[in-house]
């Protein structure tokens, strides 16, 4: 994702300044913005040239040249989605809003249809007693029930490897060796495994203290037990052009009261609603940080991702939130099991 920043202009700024602006950037293109970042419209050599021929001086606002019928993405798009639409409208580039409007970002063809190799390490947490899944659980950890006829830590690698992810943290506690002899150092799939073994519970942030390398990228932390269709790729760029120092990953979750819910004031009826349903943010499991957040955590103690947002959060640390609108399952309950080995034909093959 192109330095975006750059391309701002104000809805009153010249066209003569836009110009400017267009000419210094190899994007070529101009993104008026209100103060609140809401984008308002585009601007290219073609709509400062049309304006020029329809008797506008460069000294015009730019709001009167500006392309109010302009394309855009959200923030969640699939790169197929986002090249789908470039590629319906011939748009070499396309600008990223959130559902508030606000603009986040720019796509670039030249981008992405580059190599999508990332370098970014991937953090599965794997260490998990799997309690709620037994007796499935009883002689084989979590992570390696099959789904779909395979493991389910192993659909959860090849879709990083698929978006172009190379390097792989596992964290390993309950029978974690099995975990090990069946993926070992990940040479059979063209990439790099390492483990970390951990010699009690840590936690689902506690682990992430004992990589041993220094990496100055951010860190993508996944629990080894979602199945999920998430542009891992998008995700990390969102989280780059938020500027954050961690990004948590966050589902709508939706609960129906099965009764018919009663209001009441001072012992006198104000009203029945039927079954009512309450919407909810929940925490996905899927986390990007940057490196230097580690020392946050505590060594050699149980410490979970959570308390990690909350210090984060006390202590006023950029904390992005990036709202997942693919395929998503946490495989924590048998009946989530059976519906993940239900769906997994339609939703992955």
């Amino acid at each position: 994702m192109q330095d975006w920043k750059q391309i701002l202009v104000a809805p009153s700024d010249s066209i003569f300044s836009t110009l400017e602006v267009i000419d210094r950037s190899a994007l070529q293109i101009a993104l008026v913005v209100d103060e609140k970042g809401h984008l308002l419209g585009t601007v290219t050599d073609g709509d400062v040239r049309r304006g020029i021929l329809s008797g506008l001086s460069l000294d015009s606002a730019v709001a009167e040249i500006m392309n109010k019928n302009f394309s855009f993405s959200h923030v969640e798009d699939v790169r197929q989605k986002v090249l789908a639409i470039m590629s319906n409208k011939s748009l070499h580039q396309l600008p990223i809003i959130d559902h508030n409007g606000c603009l986040v970002g720019i796509h670039t063809i030249d981008s992405l249809m580059a190599s999508t190799t990332r370098d970014n390490i991937v953090f599965l947490m794997a260490g998990g007693l799997g309690s709620r899944l037994k007796p499935l659980t009883a002689n084989c950890p979590k992570p390696l029930l099959k789904v779909g006829g395979k493991p389910i830590l192993e659909s959860i690698i090849e879709s990083f490897i698929e978006q172009g992810f190379k390097s792989f943290y596992i964290s390993i506690n309950y029978k974690g060796e099995m975990i090990e002899e069946y993926f070992g150092n990940g040479s059979d799939l063209g990439i790099q495994i390492n483990y970390i073994r951990e010699h009690k519970r840590l936690g689902t942030a506690g682990s992430l203290k004992l990589i041993p390398e220094t990496n100055t990228q951010p860190i993508i932390v996944m629990n080894g037990d979602i199945l999920t269709k998430v542009d891992f790729r998008n995700l990390l760029d969102f989280h780059i052009s938020q500027e954050a120092d961690a990004t948590l990953c966050i589902r709508e979750y939706q609960l129906e009261v099965p009764y018919g819910v009663v209001s009441i004031e001072r012992n006198r009826l104000r009203g029945i609603e039927e079954k009512p349903k309450e919407k909810f943010h929940i925490n996905a499991g899927l986390y990007v940080i940057n490196p230097e957040l580690i020392n946050y955590i505590p060594e050699n103690t149980y410490f979970d991702m959570p308390e990690l947002f909350k210090i984060l959060a006390r202590e006023n640390r950029e904390t992005a939130v990036y709202p997942i609108r693919e395929y998503w399952m946490d495989i924590g309950h048998m009946d989530d099991y059976e519906r993940a080995n239900g769906e997994y034909q339609r939703i992955f093959k």
